[in-house]
């Protein structure tokens, strides 16, 4: 039986973090879906038609990846999707406390396991707000996209 797992995020922009973690993702899933979501607490920036070409992009060449949009709870929408897991990057101690919190709503309320990969050292600063804001500042940020 194929294991899916569910990479979501607003991906605003997608950086060589989010690239790492769905490459060692492979590793545990058969496939795996980059679900660009719509969150009201995070600036929806480039519109999700960008987004979703240029990670596309990214993984073109790869059939264990899918890329999609949604809209509504990752939980529902990783369930709806088949997915036995939702699989979250986390770079520090604050990214796994809000991430552990998630976690357990999604197992107690739709029964979805989370799966946690901790970023590799090289890429536990990047953020996609701070890439933004280098961006937004003059600053060259090819080195933290794919």
């Amino acid at each position: 039986m194929e294991k899916t797992a569910v990479f979501p995020g607003t991906f605003n922009p997608f950086t060589i973090g989010h690239q790492s973690i769905v490459e060692r993702g492979l590793a545990i899933f058969d496939r795996i879906i980059i679900a660009i979501g719509n969150n009201a607490n995070k600036p929806a920036g480039a519109d999700f038609v960008k987004r979703f070409r240029d990670i596309k992009k990214v993984f073109e060449d790869n059939p264990a990846v899918e890329v999609t949009v949604y809209s509504g709870l990752t939980a529902q929408f990783a369930k709806n999707a088949g997915a036995c897991a939702i699989l979250r990057g986390v770079r520090n101690i604050s990214d796994f406390e809000y991430e552990r919190n998630l976690a357990d709503v999604n197992k107690k309320v739709l029964g979805i396991e989370t799966v946690f990969l901790l970023s590799l050292p090289e890429h536990s600063y990047i953020s996609s707000s701070m890439v933004r804001e280098l961006e937004d500042n003059g600053h060259d940020i090819s080195h933290l996209l794919p």
